[in-house]
């Protein structure tokens, strides 16, 4: 069958089922723990969240992923993959009420990964240098036709303690042979840079509100600081204190957003001990002062849930 035939074959049932599971705007959870579904009927504002090793994959519309000022596109045609832990501004740029944006993110443990990688037939070359912890691939009919069988088993609850597992390492398999799928294979490696910077990672994201000692961090992970600094930008984009703060700023404006904490707290909450350094550094990232961004916000969050 014709590539582009099965493609749109797949997209079709797999939109449907989105559509079904996930029948109005916003993030739904599946019986699928690892599963979680999005339908939104209008263009979003950039949304912040730290974004697990994953697959996101649109059956209708499309979104950008933003990091570090990279941003990555993906639409019915190409899907997103997080290798590690990483602050992403998220933003829906096609969506309307007549067709909306539908997409679903599947998380993964990297020790799935490095479990296919040893029972496929064909070694898989890693690439000689750390690569992104992010990159947007082309969509393969395999993969959607995997993933249409996933979304099915949430119609029959009762398979999905034995066959959800078997489809979602066929998935992973999928991924692991598209063409950027090597630089997938070495975070799943102990011991390798990447491995590292994945456990460096988990660590400050586990403990972004306490002082960053970067010297430490790279002894733990047997890395001089220098490497250490080198491997952590090419898998981020950032240094490792830009990450941490990127992270404390995330955490800080999704608190003033959603509890009414006075500024100071959402500093000292998020690690800060200063917090006219915090008001300057939040302002510089967002552009406005912590309340003005906040007052902002909400005023687009309730003119957006009135059109939806």
């Amino acid at each position: 069958m014709d590539e582009s035939l099965r493609m749109e074959q797949a997209l079709q049932p797999l939109a449907l089922l989105i559509r079904r599971h996930a029948p109005s705007n916003g993030t739904h959870p599946t019986a699928i723990p690892s599963l979680a579904l999005m339908h939104a009927t209008h263009l979003s504002e950039p949304l912040e969240s730290v974004y697990k090793p994953s697959i996101c994959v649109v059956a209708q519309g499309a979104k950008t992923a933003t990091l570090a000022g990279e941003t990555y596109r993906y639409d019915p045609s190409s899907y997103l993959v997080t290798s590690v832990e990483l602050p992403i501004i998220g933003r829906i740029i096609e969506a309307s009420p007549e067709i909306p944006y539908l997409s679903l993110k599947l998380s993964f443990d990297a020790d799935v990964i490095l479990d296919i990688v040893k029972e496929m037939n064909r070694p898989v070359v890693a690439p000689a240098e750390t690569g992104r912890g992010i990159s947007v691939n082309r969509t393969s009919p395999a993969l959607l036709e995997a993933i249409v069988r996933l979304m099915q088993l949430l119609d029959t609850p009762e398979d999905i303690p034995i066959l959800a597992p078997l489809v979602i390492r066929e998935i992973l398999y999928r991924v692991l042979q598209c063409e950027q799928g090597a630089f997938l294979h070495p975070f799943a490696i102990i011991g390798s840079h990447a491995h590292h910077m994945a456990q460096a990672i988990q660590w400050i994201n586990r403990q972004y509100d306490r002082p960053l000692a970067v010297e430490q961090l790279a002894k733990s992970v047997n890395m001089s600081t220098s490497a250490f600094h080198k491997h952590f930008k090419r898998v981020t984009a950032m240094s490792p204190l830009q990450y941490q703060k990127t992270v404390r700023l995330q955490e800080a404006r999704r608190l003033l957003l959603t509890e009414t904490l006075q500024v100071s707290d959402a500093a000292f909450r998020v690690g800060y001990e200063s917090p006219s350094q915090f008001s300057r550094e939040y302002a510089r990232m967002y552009g406005r002062p912590p309340m003005l961004d906040v007052q902002e916000l909400r005023s687009s969050i309730a003119a957006s849930q009135e059109l939806g």
